[in-house]
């Protein structure tokens, strides 16, 4: 297909879904502050002012759940009083017994995804890219301004010849805002403060189209507009729909969980190999067993983008990186309470992160 158009989208952190990954990365992060070996997979749901907190974990970490939660609401920008129920149980020790054995193990099985490409300065799609761009600036500019609300989302539609991006085609924003702006004075606010300092100018054309808060009013938001739950943005948090995913989400997960760590030394593999121009797009799969130290299969694809084989290419891949479990957890250091920050604006592409580093390759 010659001529296509392709859409992502992100959220803010005050989307029902992300106060939970939110609230669930936090959790991890003061288990792994008191103990770097705690074992998590504890996870929100949010409707209303209810709070349910729920999963197993095995840390020994004295953790206050609901004050962490309530904690979270509050520093993304809501002031109701919540309700927080805790059922949280501890984790399975024939999972206990499958991960720790002679040789550090996965903790599940499944399929995990890598993926860059040249169509942006961070190396991911420029789709997602931009949406997560303008979901942080609308945050920044909210923070700003009482009339502009926590909850919000972005969208933005590429326009591709073949492999080569022509334009943007239309961008996409709506927000949460008080009651006491109008419209036209919040579409003004979107363009001038989010869309204008955000959006390179070399994409846009007369035929762009920028819709804001196309629904119209949007007071009601958060909670009380929706329900929200851990795991249910894992698009937004990896590719924007430009790569497959394998279908687990990433928050709530300790390193030992390769649904996170393996798709993150996955990012890593292929953000190295496109940065040093091996290819100019790269996509991995892997795969792991519960109770297997090494995935079971890698497979590359770098859609003809490069001059060496997808053989070759795995031969470069294989010298240079090590995928067991304990290897990923070493290399990109993860056993540190780091995984608040990635929660909001996508799991990739932030330069802070171990896994977006770029080593020296053999």
């Amino acid at each position: 297909m010659k001529k296509y158009f392709f859409t992502s989208e992100s959220v803010t952190s005050g989307h029902p879904d992300k106060i939970c990954d939110y609230i669930a990365d936090h959790i991890l992060d003061a288990a792994i502050a008191g103990d770097p070996y705690s074992k998590m997979a504890v996870e929100a749901t949010i409707k209303d002012d209810f709070i349910l907190i729920y999963g197993e974990a095995n840390t020994k970490t004295v953790i206050d759940y609901a004050k962490i939660a309530k904690d979270v609401v509050k520093s993304i920008g809501y002031d109701e009083k919540y309700e927080v129920l805790v059922k949280v149980n501890k984790q399975s020790s024939e999972i206990c017994n499958a991960v720790d054995g002679a040789e550090l193990s996965a903790g599940d099985q499944g399929i995990m995804f890598g993926y860059a490409t040249r169509e942006s300065k961070s190396l991911m799609p420029l789709s997602i890219d931009m949406a997560h761009m303008l979901a942080k600036k609308l945050e920044e500019v909210r923070r700003g301004n009482d009339l502009i609300k926590p909850d919000g989302k972005t969208q933005v539609t590429v326009e591709y010849n073949g492999y080569e991006i022509v334009r943007v085609d239309t961008i996409v924003v709506s927000t949460q805002h008080s009651k006491d702006i109008t419209q036209s004075e919040l579409k003004k606010i979107i363009m001038e403060q989010v869309i204008a300092p955000v959006v390179d100018q070399k994409y846009i054309d007369d035929e762009t189209k920028f819709l804001i808060n196309p629904s119209g009013s949007f007071v009601v938001g958060g909670s009380f507009g929706d329900s929200g739950t851990t795991g249910r943005k894992i698009v937004v948090d990896t590719y924007g729909g430009h790569a497959p995913i394998g279908g687990g989400c990433f928050s709530s997960k300790d390193a030992t969980k390769v649904d996170r760590s393996a798709a993150y030394y996955a990012r890593y593999v292929c953000k190295n190999m496109v940065a040093h121009n091996f290819c100019d797009k790269c996509e991995i799969q892997l795969s792991y067993a519960i109770g297997e130290p090494r995935p079971l299969s890698i497979k590359i694809d770098t859609f003809n983008t490069s001059k060496y084989s997808n053989k070759e290419l795995l031969d470069i891949v294989n010298e240079n990186f090590d995928f067991s479990v304990k290897n990923i957890i070493d290399e990109l250091d993860l056993r540190k309470p780091i995984y608040a920050t990635t929660t909001n604006y996508g799991h990739f592409g932030k330069p802070y992160l171990p896994w977006e580093k770029i080593k020296e390759l053999k």
